[in-house]
């Protein structure tokens, strides 16, 4: 609602509104009627991996916001209970056909959500049956409705059941744990077979873990917990809260205990109130962890296994065993991150992959189902960017890895039920899928040449096909140097709709096409296909010198182009960058759409958004007439202010990852329409190191040389900015934005 407001009243100076002049010429559509389009239609996704399994609906009635974790009761397969990140935890009945869930508890209040935050875990007692012990995970802070958090803090609480709801009277906290930062929590938690609450943290966050709390056993950070939450009524009235099971690695240490919380008000806990005496936490089962995304124990060997989010190039799947060291910030995987001395008891990863696989893994599940007898005893996880979903065959023996089916984006978490099935919940779509057998009969792989995609010219690849529409956007992204070109194509009988936001929604089938161009020969085409079983997937086609036809870029790849090197992305690159959080389609919005286009085949030039109406492209109503709507400035244009066309030029090359929900680190939101007070950047630390600027800020106001938004524009390294398919420095942008950060006087 908020997006919608701006959009129609264009009250932001950031954002100018389209030609509003009371004698502006009745406007006539660039387009008199929409091309058909039967030929370039994107069909099912194309099969990878092995075809032994795949992800379907296992209630398909059923959406949450953002689902993070889902469990059942001990020995009661009639229920499902989820966790939302945002506060709120759901239960339904165990049926496919089920319709609603009812509430149980809503945390909402409490719960800081902002950045990796959250209600993160999810646990029952083993006795729960008898007791009603539910054990919760989650974030806060002294204010989490405010925009910036104080006294970010990591909260393990317990809540009995009563009656058909968790009551929170009965709240009772275990453990908090003061945050310097707002990531790296990784909050999951769950009881072992031996009885005990398993806690897994984060390193603590920023990133490179500045503070060695990996390697310091004196934190509680980066390392896996365990505590015996059954004390006597005796330790519970004089003040014991949980007590440390013998064979920890330092249980004779004393432990950390909690601060008195009422209704989630805790007092504030100060570092040193966060650390030990010097030999070792006894709290701790295993350190030297990252940010151990979801973690599980396999049901029948009771083996802890965990996927661990790297840093900038490996991730990692580890055996978690006490006493051990699992390496960070030392290693990245098994490859050495920091030249630091680590104990002799250092344990490598199982398996590891790096980020042209993916890019942020999501620990999982050993199967011991029976739907799948082939994957019995096989490790299930994926990564949540790419959405590759892999099985680790004999994990603990030879450990041979492979992708088991169609990839799907956006798998935040796994769950498995009480006979041993798994289940994957989708952080994006908020539905749940159930891991069922392969059809074994794959999907053909996208077209190996253009020209066969349904997508070009009959006679010229280098021309769109005629059901495709041309466009363009007002803030383009930038290509190292190269020109674009843009078509969108969406199949007969289908329209677009718009959201909230102002985000354009195509439908399934769609196609999106652009071509770039290096000293006016096409290089590389691009195309992002919305197929109809799923997500979005894109394809990188390397054109040949003869410019007669280009070919299919499976895995990535590098090419010379005069003194510069050219990127073509591979498939899962291209959804690094076309984000969930974006809607995919990125430049494809009513901000970056509300523009003249000439077309040259009606030689008529007009507003895009304007055309799409009158041609019955679009389903919605557009919330105003284009001269009322925003549009974003043109950011190398003069007759725009410097802040409007620096903030267009950042929403256009930032804005698709850092943003809520999307994978940029940190708290910074890069939206063109939101006031710079909310982007989270100003005078605010880094996430991911400072490029060896000391005193360095995300953004210092009139200090570009200290800002890191700035430093990362100009910089060629690994924290580069855009990150991705990028080896040249774009000269105007960064001195637009340098500009604009020197013009800033104080963070208001």
């Amino acid at each position: 609602m908020r997006a919608i407001i701006m959009i129609v009243v264009c009250l932001s100076a950031l954002i100018g509104c389209g030609n509003s002049s009371k004698h502006a010429p009745a406007p006539v559509a660039g387009l008199d009627e929409r091309p058909p389009n039967i030929r370039c239609v994107a069909g099912k996704r194309p099969s990878t991996g092995t075809g032994l399994a795949q992800l379907q609906p296992a209630f398909p009635n059923l959406t949450f916001n953002q689902p993070i974790a889902m469990v059942q009761a001990p020995n009661n397969n009639d229920f499902w209970y989820v966790a939302e990140r945002l506060g709120k935890v759901f239960s339904f009945a165990n049926n496919s056909a089920v319709s609603q869930a009812t509430p149980l508890i809503d945390l909402t209040a409490r719960v800081d959500d902002r950045f990796e935050g959250g209600l993160l875990g999810i646990a029952f007692h083993p006795d729960y049956a008898t007791n009603g012990y539910v054990y919760l995970s989650y974030t806060t802070s002294d204010d989490p409705s405010s925009s910036t958090s104080i006294n970010f803090r990591s909260v393990i609480v317990r809540f009995k059941m009563n009656g058909a709801a968790l009551d929170t009277s009965t709240e009772f906290v275990l453990m908090t744990l003061a945050r310097s930062y707002e990531n790296h929590n990784g909050g999951n938690i769950a009881f072992g077979p031996d009885g005990f609450l398993y806690i897994g943290f984060g390193d603590g966050g920023s990133g490179g873990d500045p503070h060695g709390h990996g390697q310091d056993t004196n934190t509680l950070f980066g390392a896996m917990l365990r505590i015996d939450v059954n004390v006597s009524p005796a330790g519970l009235a004089s003040g014991i809260r949980y007590t440390i099971p013998g064979s920890n690695p330092f249980s004779g240490a004393p432990s950390i205990r909690a601060p008195t919380c009422i209704n989630g008000s805790c007092p504030k806990q100060s570092k040193k109130e966060t650390r030990c005496t010097g030999s070792g936490c006894p709290e701790i089962f295993a350190w030297g962890l990252r940010n151990p995304w979801r973690w599980s124990f396999d049901r029948s060997t009771g083996d802890l296994w965990a996927g661990d989010v790297g840093q900038n190039a490996w991730e990692e799947v580890d055996l978690i065993q006490i006493g051990k060291n699992y390496g960070w910030n030392c290693y990245e995987g098994s490859h050495v991150y920091n030249a630091c001395a680590v104990s002799p008891n250092v344990v490598m990863p199982v398996t590891e992959y790096d980020h042209t696989v993916g890019y942020s893994i999501t620990g999982g599940y050993v199967y011991r189902g029976a739907a799948i007898p082939a994957l019995t005893g096989s490790y299930i996880f994926a990564d949540f960017g790419t959405g590759i979903i892999f099985g680790l065959s004999d994990p603990t023996g030879t450990a041979s890895r492979s992708e088991l089916a169609t990839p799907m984006p956006g798998i935040a978490s796994f769950a498995q039920d009480n006979d041993g099935e798994i289940y994957a919940l989708n952080l994006s779509s908020g539905q749940i899928y159930k891991l069922m057998p392969g059809t074994g009969v794959l999907t053909p792989g996208f077209p190996p040449k253009l020209s066969d995609t349904g997508c070009t010219g009959d006679t010229d690849p280098k021309q769109s096909s005629n059901g495709m529409i041309p466009y363009g956007v007002n803030a383009a992204f930038w290509s190292d140097g190269a020109t674009k070109q843009r078509w969108l194509a969406v199949p007969d009988g289908q329209s677009i709709s718009i959201n909230a936001e102002g985000d354009f929604q195509f439908p399934p089938g769609s196609v999106l096409r652009k071509d770039f161009y290096l000293d006016n020969k096409i290089i590389e085409t691009r195309l992002l296909a919305y197929h109809t079983d799923g997500d979005w997937a894109g394809y990188s086609y390397e054109w040949n010198d003869a410019q007669s036809d280009a070919v299919l870029v499976a895995n990535g790849t590098t090419k010379t182009m005069g003194t510069q090197t050219w990127n073509y992305p591979s498939s899962s690159d291209c959804l690094r960058c076309h984000t969930l959080a974006a809607g995919r389609s990125l430049g494809l919005e009513i901000m970056q759409l509300n523009r003249d286009y000439s077309y040259a085949s009606t030689g008529k030039t007009d507003n895009q958004l304007f055309t799409y109406a009158s041609i019955g492209l679009l389903s919605t109503a557009l919330p105003a007439p284009p001269s009322q709507l925003a549009a974003l400035p043109d950011p190398q244009n003069p007759s725009a202010t410097l802040e409007a066309r620096a903030r267009a030029y950042l929403h256009a090359n930032c804005s698709h990852c850092h943003r809520p929900g999307g994978p940029g680190r940190g708290p910074a939101d890069f939206r063109a329409d939101i006031a710079f007070a909310q982007m989270g950047v100003c005078n605010a630390d880094p996430k991911t190191g400072n490029l060896g600027v000391s005193n360095a800020k995300l953004l210092i106001p009139g200090n570009p040389d200290l800002s890191l938004v700035s430093l990362r524009m100009h910089d060629t390294g690994t924290q580069r900015m855009p990150p991705l398919a990028s080896s040249v420095v774009d000269i105007q942008g960064a001195s637009l934005v340098d500009a604009w950060i020197t013009s800033l006087r104080s963070c208001s």
